[in-house]
């Protein structure tokens, strides 16, 4: 986890870690397992700012008292106001890494006010932070998605086999973004943008490290399944009430498997943004995994 303070459980994990491989010994099967072991680990480290917003977004909605005196919305704001100064505090995340992240978190404020001024989601329950109905903790959630995608470049060491012109991703990534308020107004181009994304990227692997051998992926396949992940966290966000889509306000349904491509188009859009503090390096370049 270069870059990064050991914590006391990360130093205890480490210590068991290096045990497990010395029984595992030589066994392939052993060995195949305990990576696995890893990159789950990993990927749940990476995802402890969107994993500890679920779980208070889940909890308040169980255990929220009626009486309390402030709003659950409003509670919310403090709670994410806190794991990211506590984020900070502990150098789980560097500053250059958190203004990438404000930048995702205030592109993701303006979509939520215009896509809840248009009718395509709501936000039910009262609250005093709010802007156009949308409460002030909304971002966070966005925020969560950055918070992962930076984390995980640095915890996994990522590098881009056949990374496309950074050019050729930026305009595609604020078309991307600008689909998501002209599709109400204008013809849906989310095809044309998928059919973009397969061209540019059809040939990009990422490369990985979840133990101690690089692997890789497909770069599309890799943001599917990111994308596959946050829909299932939403299904459980909506199950919790916290925004409500149109077909869910007379009672709870699952969130129709079509936002999958929203969401993929929105990855898309946050790993663009993390370039900034995290450009792509080849496989082969020598500078990556140096500390900053």
């Amino acid at each position: 986890m270069t870059g990064e303070r050991k914590l006391p459980l990360e130093l205890w994990g480490r210590n068991l870690l290096e045990q497990a491989r010395a029984h595992a010994g030589a066994s392939p099967l052993a060995q195949g397992l305990l990576e696995f072991l890893m990159f789950g680990l990993k990927q749940g480290w990476a995802c402890l700012f969107g994993g500890l917003m679920l779980a208070a977004l889940l909890a308040t909605h169980f255990v929220y008292p009626a009486g309390a005196p402030f709003a659950r919305y409003d509670l919310m704001v403090f709670v994410a106001l806190g794991i990211q100064a506590a984020m900070l505090a502990a150098r789980l995340e560097r500053w250059s890494e958190v203004a990438v992240i404000l930048i995702f978190h205030l592109a993701g404020t303006a979509m939520e006010i215009f896509k809840v001024h248009v009718g395509s989601w709501a936000y039910p329950e009262p609250g005093l932070l709010k802007i156009g109905g949308v409460p002030l903790f909304s971002g966070f959630m966005y925020s969560a998605v950055g918070s992962y995608i930076a984390r995980i470049t640095r915890i996994m060491d990522i590098r881009f086999a056949r990374y496309p012109p950074p050019w050729a991703m930026w305009a595609l990534a604020i078309g991307v973004y600008a689909n998501f308020f002209t599709h109400h107004y204008m013809p849906d181009l989310r095809l044309a943008l998928f059919g973009v994304c397969g061209l540019l990227l059809w040939r990009s692997w990422f490369q990985f490290t979840p133990d101690l051998k690089p692997r890789r992926m497909p770069v599309l396949l890799g943001i599917f399944l990111v994308a596959l992940f946050i829909w299932f966290a939403e299904n459980l966000s909506t199950f919790s009430h916290v925004w409500v889509y149109p077909a869910q306000r007379a009672h709870w349904t699952m969130v129709q498997p079509e936002k999958l491509g929203s969401w993929f188009l929105l990855i898309l859009l946050s790993f663009v943004l993390v370039t900034l503090v995290h450009p792509p390096k080849a496989p082969d370049d020598p500078r990556v995994g140096e500390v900053a």
